[in-house]
């Protein structure tokens, strides 16, 4: 299974959000710290605040926060929100569908079963516990987040 960076970004994101609670966290700290575009970062945060993940605050002094605490935001939600259908081959869809071999084949029927296996441990892992390292994760990141006002010349 492979997932997209759009995805880890929004994993990424809410893990961000864990280990600055309650405090804000900025478009800019996430965009930095990843090594993201700040638009792209945006849309992410968007997209999470509109599914209730995140909660926004515009202006000067924004940034975004988790809406719901860590231990209740399932990392297998957030993957089936940003990632969308799961069908890893094309049998897994009926209306799409052109193989012959649809109900009868061992492949699809072990594809379907790898994916099951795949949502379930996502499924069973919370953004708490991809935050509970959160001394290691500090440290690792902290370098990395610089003040607006460092970054701004002169």
């Amino acid at each position: 299974m492979k997932l997209t960076s759009y995805t880890n970004f929004a994993l990424r994101s809410l893990q961000l959000a864990a280990l600055k609670s309650p405090e804000l966290v900025r478009i800019n700290d996430v965009a930095r710290i990843h090594n993201l575009s700040r638009p792209h970062i945006m849309k992410i945060v968007h997209e999470l605040g509109k599914a209730g993940y995140l909660e926004t605050v515009r202006g000067r002094g924004g940034g975004f926060r988790l809406a719901r605490p860590a231990q209740d935001i399932i990392v297998g939600e957030i993957v089936r929100l940003t990632e969308g259908s799961m069908d890893v081959v094309e049998c897994f869809n009926p209306e799409k569908n052109t193989c012959s071999l649809i109900g009868i084949c061992v492949l699809s029927r072990k594809m379907q079963e790898a994916t099951a296996a795949f949502m379930a441990v996502l499924n069973n892992l919370t953004i708490a516990d991809i935050a509970a390292n959160k001394g290691q994760l500090m440290e690792r990141i902290a370098p990395l987040e610089l003040p607006d006002k460092e970054m701004t010349p002169s």
